[in-house]
């Protein structure tokens, strides 16, 4: 363990043997480190944190602040981080509003410079975040979304896996999987072609959720007539079902910002 002299360390914090803490770090009362996991200069890890292994967290970071968030009373809730993340300059993460919640950010995330993640919300795993993301509360970010810079997510937000979110937009709804979508408004651009060749999507799949595309954002149906006509004429597979789901949900009104208890 190699802790800097200048280190503030709680006495219930509990770190591996080999994290290091760079100078002037400051950790709260039960916070967990695991193993390999390092951190630079001036970050704060507040109280009820948990870091997993092998993280890298880069200076002036503050992770596990109190919610901004006025239901919040000083009720013990957490925010849990998983393995391989890397956490840039002045990242801000809050942990969860309501006794025993918890914020959760999976593994393999790179949440670059600048970005916000607010209470309360749900990131997968492989997420790119560059510089100046803002995250709401109560927000699920699936795995291997790609976000541009300056991206502003309203509160409880859903987006659905290997989404592609363009610099500077505006997210007041939830953006569906698969999709590039930008702009303030947001609007489906396009496919995520190229996000899905990486993520090893079967070519034939690939033109499966190519011709969903087409009958969902360019064909002139409105969604329900577009999710009916994909499930007739696309070849089933898990991707086009999950998509489809996905957009039902929104139809019904079971996720994103309607899930809203206060009902903005």
């Amino acid at each position: 363990m190699r802790i800097h002299p200048t280190a503030v360390i709680d006495p219930t914090a509990e770190l591996a043997a080999d994290v290091s803490i760079g100078p002037y770090c400051v950790i709260g009362n039960d916070v967990v480190i695991g193993r390999g996991t390092r951190l630079a200069s001036h970050v704060v890890i507040e109280p009820y944190t948990s870091i997993g292994e092998e993280c890298d967290i880069r200076h002036t970071s503050v992770l596990g602040g109190t919610p901004q968030d006025f239901k919040f009373h000083g009720e013990r809730t957490a925010l849990i981080i998983g393995d391989r993340n890397v956490i840039r300059e002045f990242v801000t993460i809050h942990r969860a509003t309501g006794e025993g919640e918890a914020t959760r950010i999976g593994d393999d995330n790179m949440i670059m410079a600048y970005c916000h993640i607010g209470h309360n919300s749900t990131l997968g795993n492989g997420i790119i975040m560059a510089n100046q993301v803002g995250i709401s509360g109560h927000c699920l970010v699936e795995d291997r979304v790609v976000f541009g810079g300056m991206v502003g997510i309203h509160q409880f937000v859903r987006i659905g896996k290997l989404a592609m979110i363009g610099g500077l937009s505006k997210l007041v709804t939830d953006a569906p999987p698969y999709m590039m979508v930008d702009g303030r408004p947001t609007e489906v651009a396009g496919l995520n072609v190229l996000g899905l060749r990486r993520a090893g999507i079967p070519s034939k799949v690939r033109a499966g959720l190519k011709q969903a595309f087409r009958l969902l954002y360019r064909s002139g149906l409105n969604l329900s007539q577009g999710i009916e006509a994909a499930y007739n004429e696309v070849e089933p597979s898990e991707e086009r079902d999950y998509l489809l789901e996905f957009l039902s949900n929104i139809r019904r009104g079971y996720s994103g910002r309607q899930n809203d208890p206060r009902g903005r």
